[in-house]
């Protein structure tokens, strides 16, 4: 899954996971925050309609990492008012700072399930204490990969040693292709 891989995607138009819009489950939670001065992180952000919707709610505190070049011009196409510098290009396990939340949107099941506890690790240490992992993540089984399918049993085991459990839910307002497929979730760091 380098950097080669997610670049010949977006070049042959092979991006499934891109609804073209912010997710609903995701629109519902972002309308809920007061916070404006959160500073939020989306990882593998793709097209990022979740970062232009929270820029244009207010949230300036936003940032997006993406290991694709291709998929952030895409988005800077379409939204080039976000600011330059709170784009990451490069691959997210090499990013260093602190996060009050981080977004999780099709990041966790683009990466090789021999990643997964790395993944939970870096979410953790990319918090700052009390902050929070949330976003949807897929409950359904996938030919192949990525994307890489998973279930609530497993996450409930990769994130428990290092988060506390909020809300692990099947989504009640996911697009349709993802009906009752997409948990949403909430982890604080522990």
């Amino acid at each position: 899954m380098e950097k080669s891989f997610w670049d010949n995607r977006w070049e042959q138009h092979l991006t499934g996971w891109d609804l073209g819009a912010v997710s609903p489950p995701l629109k519902s939670f972002f309308d809920k925050l007061d916070n404006k001065k959160l500073k939020i992180l989306i990882p593998g952000c793709g097209n990022a309609y979740e970062a232009e919707y929270l820029w244009e709610s207010g949230f300036h505190n936003t940032y997006i990492v993406e290991i694709s070049e291709l998929a952030v011009e895409s988005f800077l196409k379409r939204y080039p008012v976000f600011p330059r510098n709170h784009i990451f290009i490069q691959d997210f396990f090499d990013l260093k700072d602190e996060y009050d939340l981080i977004i999780e949107q099709t990041f966790f099941c683009a990466i090789h399930p021999e990643m997964r506890k790395a993944y939970a690790e870096k979410m953790y240490a990319l918090l700052n204490t009390g902050g929070k992992l949330a976003g949807l993540l897929f409950n359904r089984d996938f030919e192949g990969g990525p994307p890489f399918g998973g279930s609530k049993d497993e996450y409930e085991k990769l994130f428990r040693p290092l988060f506390t459990i909020e809300t692990l839910i099947t989504a009640a307002d996911s697009a349709k292709p993802r009906a009752n497929t997409e948990l949403f979730f909430e982890f604080i760091k522990k």
